[in-house]
């Protein structure tokens, strides 16, 4: 099968490799649409914790090619349309009992950062991939691969929305309007919220406010806080997400944060560098500050229900499509400004 491998930092080959089988409770899948992640730019420059060589791609859309031993074939077929929960959870450890897999530490531990034996990775930058059984979700045949590639960072950001407690008129703010805060957008406006969006690049700003996005503001022409706080009467957002990786922007998230309101760190930070936090006004105005990471086993339902009941349009956000032999050429597109989230057809 054909993969696409990353030897080292900025240097991928296109290989043929063996074609896996499935073992007892897994499927083989054939890839048709994967979708590149920040992150998979991340690994391409070489910021990342994995040993090579290394096979990306964890936000994908397939058919089920194959079923392993003692797999229900009462719930899946050959021929099934289908995305996988790439989060490999170990459901030993207290997170995973607790209903938090999306979080589980021995995660990141395990063959898809390290293997010792062969590639690490998530295989969805490949032709075939092998999963469990219980991982994978089937969506209709007649919704279109690309957008439902786009399931996995739907489910990371409804995890976000989720964790906030979002009512009609509220003030929302979303920091940064990369593809994920656009996610963001899309879906605060399902809420009933008013949606106000904090980005430097003018061409970004416009789209997001073609998206549903009410208000923008430029960080960069004044104090991001000040404008937010004149634009809620002095008060605040009741809900604002940090989608940037920039530690001073997450500083910022917490003090345009309304009393009593909730502010959600979405986005990892890089570098992260600690920041100066006024813990007292967190205290006597109880102000929420959480974080998120990952989709849950619910959220990649509830997201792949949004994208093939037409509740979230996720196709404004596709800007390229590239072949496996332009993976390169992908990545570097996906790190430029005027990009969202690029595309990998391996099948159709």
């Amino acid at each position: 099968m054909k993969a696409c491998i990353l030897e080292a930092p900025h240097t991928y080959n296109i290989k043929d490799i063996p074609v896996p089988e499935p073992k007892d409770g897994e499927v083989l899948l054939r890839v048709l649409t994967a979708s590149i992640c920040v992150n998979d730019v991340r690994d391409y420059n070489g910021d990342n914790n994995f040993s090579y060589p290394h096979i990306g791609g964890h936000e994908y859309s397939a058919v089920v090619e194959k079923l392993g031993p003692n797999v229900n074939e009462n719930l899946i077929h050959v021929g099934d349309h289908v995305i996988n929960d790439t989060t490999d959870e170990c459901g030993i450890c207290d997170d995973c009992k607790f209903g938090n897999e999306n979080i589980c530490d021995e995660f990141t531990k395990g063959p898809a950062y390290f293997n010792s034996n062969g590639y690490s990775g998530f295989f969805g930058f490949s032709e075939y991939v092998v999963v469990k059984a219980s991982h994978i979700y089937i969506y209709p045949k007649e919704t279109p691969s690309d957008i439902a590639a786009l399931t996995e960072p739907l489910a990371c950001v409804i995890n976000s929305i989720q964790r906030t407690p979002i009512k009609m008129g509220d003030d929302v703010v979303v920091l940064g309007s990369g593809a994920m805060g656009l996610l963001h957008v899309l879906c605060a406006k399902q809420q009933g919220a008013r949606v106000i969006v904090s980005e430097v690049n003018p061409e970004r700003a416009a789209f997001a406010r073609q998206l549903g996005a009410d208000v923008t503001i430029n960080p960069m022409e004044s104090d991001a806080v000040e404008q937010i706080k004149k634009l809620t009467h002095g008060r605040g957002a009741n809900v604002v997400f940090n989608t940037t990786a920039i530690p001073a922007v997450a500083a910022q998230a917490i003090e345009m944060t309304a009393k009593t309101g909730s502010c959600n760190m979405f986005s990892s930070i890089h570098p992260n560098d600690p920041i100066l936090v006024n813990a007292g006004r967190i205290h006597s105005n109880e102000i929420y500050v959480t974080g998120t990471q990952n989709g849950t086993r619910e959220t990649y339902r509830r997201a792949l229900n949004c994208i093939c009941k037409s509740i979230i349009d996720v196709r404004p956000l596709i800007s390229r499509v590239y072949k496996p032999e332009d993976i390169v050429e992908a990545l570097e597109y996906a790190a430029s400004p005027e990009s969202y989230k690029v595309l990998i057809e391996f099948s159709k």
